[in-house]
């Protein structure tokens, strides 16, 4: 589901200088007079996910491949955007699956977990949405993807409890079904 592409002036620099101001801020002042604008900027790079489709990125890297062991991409370096609050929770992202004769070109995973990441989002369904996602581009035995990750919504704010993570999971196909199938992920996960 892609965003559609602004097609009216940027209000986030002027939305951000009423914001400064409603915090007790002079926006004019010299420290803040650019902030307006890399504000938006930011903003649009941290969220410019919703411009890219599963498919697309996908689309030419699927490959013939008599292949059926596990394919497990681990550790893949991942910061989004918590759709409550707006704060940066970041952390890995773990995807493993079992072609069923395709597998995927290597860089597709994750560029799949930085599209669904750069948007506002719940950990769980970041989660989900990568698994799917790679459900649908190969067609697989199973997926299983883990992603651990600290929230600065829980850090900074409310509880301020430095340091703790939060980890999800979505296990589909053989991976939910398939007890042995699941504990050797976890296990390849697990190892350094």
């Amino acid at each position: 589901m892609a965003k559609p592409k602004l097609t009216r002036p940027d209000q986030i620099p002027e939305l951000v200088e009423s914001l400064l101001a409603e915090l007790g801020e002079d926006p004019s002042r010299q420290g803040l007079k650019g902030t307006p604008s890399r504000v938006s900027r930011a903003l649009r790079e941290l969220t410019d996910g919703y411009d890219v489709s599963p498919a697309d990125i996908v689309e030419g890297a699927v490959f013939d491949q008599d292949y059926d062991e596990m394919v497990l991409v681990k550790d893949i370096p991942f910061y989004s955007l918590c759709e409550h609050h707006m704060l940066p929770f970041f952390g890995s992202c773990h995807v493993g699956y079992l072609p069923k004769g395709k597998v995927l070109g290597l860089s597709k995973i994750p560029r799949i977990v930085g599209a669904f990441a750069h948007r506002l989002q719940l950990q769980e369904r970041l989660t989900t949405e990568i698994a799917e996602a790679m459900n649908d581009a190969v067609a697989p035995r199973g997926v299983g993807v883990i992603v651990e990750a600290r929230h600065l919504c829980m850090e900074m704010r409310g509880v301020q409890k430095p340091g703790g993570q939060l980890i999800t999971s979505c296990m589909l196909g053989t991976f939910r079904k398939d007890a042995r199938t699941r504990a050797e992920f976890l296990d390849l996960v697990r190892r350094p």
